[in-house]
């Protein structure tokens, strides 16, 4: 089967239920038809940008990050708003921590975005790590972050390793 119809196929699966492990994606995939490997599904779930994220409900399932739909940097303002509780920077690294679940989809909000301020990101259950290319690009991101946070949630805002 061809990448494209997989894909397809992998997107209105994700649409239709809730999916919330690879192994409930490979069984719908195998009932559908379509037998794939483990590594040929991480494989699409990076390049369809699949993130775990908090549904209505608040259990975490698999979701299709889209970018375009609509304006990234009010999304990124948003999330951080009402995810981020602790931004830390150290030299030119910032430790950012977020309501358990969330690290990821901002993580991949950051990435889309293709920040120049920003060279990588590491991220997990409810931290993100960012690289940046300088310490003061870091402390821009450090002041972005600052910010935008909602202070009923943000536990703290240090800068370390001036």
């Amino acid at each position: 089967m061809k990448k494209e119809a997989r894909q397809s196929k992998i997107e209105q699966i994700i649409n239709q239920y809730t999916i919330t492990t690879q192994d409930e994606l490979m069984e719908k995939l195998k009932v559908a038809g379509i037998s794939v490997t483990q590594a040929t599904l991480s494989r699409d779930i990076r390049e369809m940008q699949i993130v775990k994220q908090p549904d209505s409900s608040g259990n975490s399932r698999y979701m299709i990050f889209k970018s375009g739909n609509q304006n990234e940097i009010e999304r990124m303002y948003r999330m951080i708003n009402g995810t981020v509780t602790d931004i830390r920077q150290i030299q030119f690294v910032n430790v950012i921590h977020t309501q358990p679940s969330y690290a990821n989809p901002l993580a991949a909000v950051i990435d889309d975005l293709h920040m120049e301020n920003v060279s990588g990101t590491l991220a997990g259950y409810d931290t993100i790590v960012t690289f940046s290319p300088s310490v003061d690009s870091a402390r821009e991101i450090n002041d972005l972050f600052t910010k935008h946070a909602n202070p009923d949630l943000l536990v703290s805002s240090i800068q370390d390793g001036e």
